[in-house]
């Protein structure tokens, strides 16, 4: 590997002024982030690029920051205290819709079909932005509209992906909002669908229902926590919507939740979660 200058002189980069020494050090931290446990400097100036007597002078100003502290038994290197902080601080700025928003437009245009994101509000799975097709598709689904949690395959998303007792205490009844629902046999056997699905394909499918001649599909993205955040969801006419649990679409619906996840710090497998694991 090329050797790298010892300067720490901005540098231009695509237009911008850009100081090299801190993205040198840069990945040295991020060498510690994405490592399990403690590094010996040899492996952690490898990880960065750096022969280990660069690397050591970058250690020892982080360690002085707080965001990298040395063992001194083992002289292995972690991340620091205040390298907490901030990932702490960046967790709690995260917006699932801002990071998703782009996601879900990027899914629309590379697919052609219209896309939703939902968010888990008072009375279940509310649309918080819809993206139309590129050819018109009749469905009534807006901002605002308030998804039926097992009709549709939005509601499943969430209701399979989150913990029951949110599922059922999310739908207000009678005259006591918040009152836990009780699920019919054939509902529970809807619920236990959704849970078996995710698990096994990372999604649920709606196919022409409860819109006649319109197939979907949804998945769950998760926070860093692993609750779902919120549900993508694409959806178009039968006759060009494949259904197929391998298909392109279904592909692209999965690999857009897993990068709003991963968006939002989850580092889980692609279905994860409280109710997935990799798809089989």
């Amino acid at each position: 590997m090329a050797s790298l200058p010892m300067h720490d002189e901005p540098e231009k980069d695509a237009g911008q002024r850009a100081v090299q020494s801190v993205e040198v050090g840069g990945r040295l931290l991020l060498a510690l982030a994405a490592h399990h446990g403690p590094m010996n400097l040899k492996d952690l100036a490898a990880q960065g690029g750096l022969a280990p007597a660069r690397a050591h002078p970058y250690l020892v100003s982080f360690g002085k920051l707080g965001l990298i502290e040395q063992d001194k038994a083992t002289g292995r290197y972690a991340l620091g205290p205040a390298a907490l902080q901030v990932g702490l601080a960046s967790l709690s700025q995260l917006d699932p819709v801002r990071v998703a928003g782009p996601v879900a437009e990027e899914l629309a245009s590379s697919t052609g079909f219209a896309v939703a994101l939902a968010l888990w509000g008072n009375l279940g799975p509310t649309v918080i932005r819809m993206i139309e097709a590129r050819q018109p598709l009749l469905v009534a689904m807006r901002s605002g509209t308030v998804m039926s949690m097992l009709g549709t395959a939005t509601g499943r998303a969430f209701a399979g992906a989150l913990p029951e007792e949110r599922v059922v205490r999310a739908v207000p009844v009678g005259d006591e909002p918040g009152q836990a629902i009780v699920f019919s046999a054939a509902e529970l056997k809807v619920l236990r669908q959704a849970r078996q699905d995710l698990r096994a394909h990372g999604l649920v499918r709606a196919e022409g229902r409860p819109i006649p001649g319109v197939n979907a599909f949804s998945a769950p993205a998760f926070d860093h926590e692993g609750q779902p955040a919120l549900v993508i969801t694409a959806l178009g006419h039968q006759d060009h919507f494949p259904i197929d649990w391998n298909s392109s679409v279904a592909d692209a619906v999965r690999a857009a939740a897993a990068q709003i996840s991963r968006g939002l710090g989850w580092q889980g497998s692609p279905a994860g979660g409280q109710a997935g694991s990799k798809r089989r």
